[in-house]
């Protein structure tokens, strides 16, 4: 029964596919009030995470915040139907590269920062459907087969890219980095205790993993970011000069420095990051859950 609903949902996803942008993005809107108002464990762990982050504002401010997470999560997953089934010069239309786009040209190691926001599907769309590179990311199975190869199968939409599993190890995307294949990296989520460090996010200890400056370092690549912005038109996928002043020898300030500077793109669009995910669910040893 449940692997016949997720055959419905695809099909369901690709007539949506034919809507007018516009009429899409009504619907994610009527999806995200619907998912705030029913999913009262997620809304608390959206308002926890603002409220960590953001001390200054006030609740009305959060509540507000709280609701537009929603709101652009729902319009984000509903953008899934024109990404992966739309035209082709539709799906290119509504995805606009712009800034240092130069960056991803030629052949250098390159480790894409790409950080938690809702367009990170556009993101990966435009790069693998605009650029001829062959861009790599690590991906993580899905329980459900059905969803697993519909996402499989979205992402490897356009271009030639690679999905490296948790199983692929290492040594494969860094020898992908060395041959000049991007790596779509997305490392400010917790990922548990393990192989992660402590280091501030808004000033709250958040577990993170050390990967974005272990990858640079051993693919002898350089980082540069893309973040990817919600519009009415679609998406702006916006390239930022790469970062000269990194990887260090120091893992740790490196991955510090990632979230200091993550930071600074939140704080454009604070309602387009993925709140609903228990980024402090890890805490240093004797401090308390804050779920």
């Amino acid at each position: 029964m449940g692997h016949l609903l997720s055959h419905v949902g695809v099909a369901f996803m690709r007539l949506l596919a034919f809507l007018p942008l516009p009429w899409l993005r009504a619907l994610g809107w009527v999806f995200g009030w619907v998912l705030y108002g029913l999913i009262r464990s997620r809304r608390y762990v959206v308002r926890t995470n603002l409220r960590l982050c953001f001390p200054q504002w006030d609740e009305r401010h959060i509540r507000s915040l709280s609701i537009e997470t929603f709101i652009r999560f729902a319009q984000a997953w509903l953008d899934r139907s024109w990404l992966w089934h739309g035209a082709p010069e539709v799906t290119r239309r509504r995805l606009r590269l712009t800034g240092a786009v130069a960056e991803l040209q030629g052949e250098a190691p390159t480790v894409i920062f790409a950080p938690h926001f809702m367009g990170l599907d556009a993101g990966w769309t435009a790069l693998t459907q605009q650029l001829p590179r062959r861009f790599t990311t690590i991906y993580t199975n899905q329980a459900n087969p059905v969803v697993d190869a519909w996402i499989l199968a979205g992402r490897r939409r356009f271009g030639q890219g690679r999905l490296f599993g948790r199983i692929d190890g290492v040594k494969a995307i860094v020898a992908a980095l060395r041959e000049g294949e991007p790596l779509y990296l997305l490392p400010d989520m917790n990922f548990g205790p393990e192989d992660s460090v402590f280091v501030p996010f808004y000033g709250v200890p958040a577990a993170t993993v050390p990967s974005l400056s272990r990858f640079a370092k051993l693919g002898r690549a350089k980082v540069v970011p893309v973040v990817t912005r919600m519009t009415a038109a679609g998406y702006e996928v916006r390239v930022m000069p790469a970062w000269d002043d990194f990887p260090t020898d120091d893992a740790e300030a490196d991955t510090a420095c990632m979230n200091r500077r993550l930071q600074d793109y939140i704080d454009t669009m604070p309602g387009q990051y993925y709140w609903v995910h228990k980024r402090f669910k890890d805490r240093p040893a004797g401090v308390p859950s804050v779920y």
